[in-house]
């Protein structure tokens, strides 16, 4: 959703990647889990022994080769072969433009079927497809719909400050009942910039689509990730969930790593379940830079503590 910005942390928004490593790194601790798959594996054991599942990321989307895609794939499907291997608490997020998505389409295709191979031979491991910003939306979902006709651990998502959302769930819902498949979707605000003809922009337009977009999963029996941090959503989550009369295995709270423990750590002791992604990998610089001019308060927090000292 778009975040109002006073002019210095604008500034400093387009300062981050003059900002030392060493600093960035610091800062990111928190919120990613390292730059391999023993941090990641650590990680999401820990999370598990506080009563959390995980969704394990493998960060490095922007890619230029398919030889990269490559890569990316294989390490993806070392991921679900780890998850299994330990007993993990967890599933895998992709993203399709680490696959090759923008540079070939069937090659892309090819490697979420190799995933998808991978995870329904190590426990049948849902794999989710994460929604990336607006020219990747429609082949997202068209590539998530053609999938589910031959794999029950296929996984979308849905992002409430795009305009077109409602009626994607009342696509996929429709389709899932003809095909007699379910429809497993997270439910996001949405974090990239998008012009307005297309996204919601106020903030309050963003909550009142996500609470509607819930509703129509729930009225669908869809299963539902229900990915936020924002104190009025979950409150409105909980009163759909009690509306519906679900039971807790037909949704999931979901969080980011890092982010409002204390609301998660709430969520957990109430008796619901709760999903922490988990981010990691060599691009974690990249990964931590976006992140930070997505949110430039944060980057305004990172140079008051240079200048402290804090």
């Amino acid at each position: 959703m778009r975040r109002e910005m006073n002019p210095l942390n604008q500034a400093i928004s387009f300062t981050l990647p003059y900002i030392p490593k060493a600093i960035v790194r610091k800062v990111s601790q928190r919120y990613i889990a390292g730059a391999t798959l023993d941090d990641a594996v650590r990680t999401v054991r820990a999370l598990n022994a506080k009563g959390a599942m995980a969704t394990v990321d493998v960060l490095g989307e922007f890619i230029t080769t398919l030889e990269q895609a490559r890569v990316n794939t294989q390490y993806c499907c070392e991921v679900l072969r780890r998850i299994h291997h330990d007993g993990l608490q967890g599933n895998l997020s992709i993203k399709l433009t680490s696959l090759g998505l923008a540079l070939d389409a069937a090659v892309c295709e090819k490697h979420v079927r190799e995933i998808l191979v991978t995870a329904r031979e190590h426990g049948n491991l849902l794999v989710r497809m994460d929604m990336e910003n607006s020219p990747y939306t429609t082949s997202t979902l068209n590539l998530y719909r053609k999938l589910r006709r031959d794999f029950t651990n296929v996984g979308a998502v849905l992002q409430s400050y795009m305009r077109r959302t409602l009626s994607d769930i009342e696509t996929l819902i429709t389709e899932g009942k003809e095909l007699g498949v379910a429809t497993n979707v997270r439910l996001c605000k949405g974090i990239y910039v998008e012009p307005e003809a297309i996204a919601f922009q106020k903030r309050s337009e963003v909550q009142e689509s996500y609470l509607r977009s819930l509703d129509a999963l729930f009225a669908a029996g869809a299963y539902a990730g229900i990915a936020t941090h924002d104190d009025a959503l979950i409150e409105g989550a909980k009163g759909l969930i009690r509306k519906y009369q679900l039971k807790n295995d037909q949704f999931e709270f979901q969080m980011l790593l890092g982010v409002r423990e204390q609301v998660r750590d709430g969520l957990i002791r109430d008796g619901y379940r709760l999903r922490v992604y988990v981010p990691f990998g060599e691009d974690w610089y990249g990964y931590s830079i976006r992140r930070l001019k997505e949110n430039p308060k944060m980057g305004g927090y990172i140079v008051k503590a240079m200048l402290t000292g804090g």
